[in-house]
């Protein structure tokens, strides 16, 4: 692992995680429009319950996109969730992710390369950035269940308010979607990215959710997602854990 102290705590200049959000933003256009492009895009806003370094309630809002043709597969997603107490601000979070996967012909196996771009004041991550790509295969594929296990290199760079580190990683994943029934779905993902070089540095990221439908587009949406950090930011806890409430809305 690379650390590099940080002289001035809060550097000026660009904000790579507020960049990357509007970089995402910007594919608004394209992901609203499902029948010209074949995107299928959902947005939610909720409340979220957090416990760990925030202990609060604040608003959330989400959108991911996912299309899918031919051999291809890929997804994009923002979210973010930010809150105030008594006029203090206890909850600042922005996330993009980006994906894609090419599959094999048999469609049991696939080759994926993705992006993660997190901000989270709270945890006193200014950013952090990470990037992996691989091999995945599908346990089961189906149209209305798939699971599936992926595996690859990554790298790492973040920068809290007293250091920036960059080091190599592992990336260890599993997936699940599942269409119960007209209208609901059940997701579940876990990622363990531990360091090549010191294995007791790693990350978790664990999501499960459940949505069940009230029309035709709009549905209620019930998401737990989990973060845990080995070696988190200097005063503050390894575990942030948020359990989000709220509607969704297919475009």
């Amino acid at each position: 692992m690379t650390t590099v102290p940080i002289v001035n705590p809060r550097p000026s200049g660009i904000d790579l995680p507020r960049l990357a959000v509007l970089l995402l933003l910007g594919l608004w256009p394209v992901l609203g429009q499902e029948e010209e492009t074949g995107w299928e895009t959902t947005g939610a806003l909720g409340f979220t319950i957090t416990r760990g370094n925030s202990e609060t309630v604040v608003a959330n809002v989400s959108l991911l996109g996912l299309k899918k043709w031919e051999l291809n597969e890929l997804s994009a997603g923002i979210s973010g969730g930010y809150g105030e107490s008594e006029g203090i601000r206890n909850n600042e979070n922005l996330r993009g992710t980006l994906q894609y996967n090419r599959l094999r012909e048999e469609n049991e196996s696939y080759l994926f390369g993705k992006m993660d771009i997190l901000h989270d004041s709270i945890a006193d991550i200014d950013y952090r950035i990470s990037i992996s790509a691989g091999y995945g295969y599908y346990l089961v594929n189906r149209e209305r269940f798939a699971l599936s296990l992926d595996l690859g290199p990554g790298f790492i760079a973040e920068q809290t308010p007293i250091q920036r580190d960059e080091y190599m990683t592992l990336k260890l994943g599993e997936k699940l979607d599942w269409k119960i029934g007209e209208g609901s779905r059940l997701w579940q993902s876990i990622e363990c990215l531990p360091e090549i070089s010191r294995p007791d540095n790693f990350l978790i990221v664990l999501e499960i959710g459940v949505e069940s439908a009230l029309t035709e587009k709009l549905g209620l949406r019930v998401t737990l997602e989990d973060r845990f950090d080995n070696h988190p930011a200097p005063g503050r806890r390894s575990n942030d854990l948020r359990l989000i409430t709220g509607l969704s809305y297919k475009f």
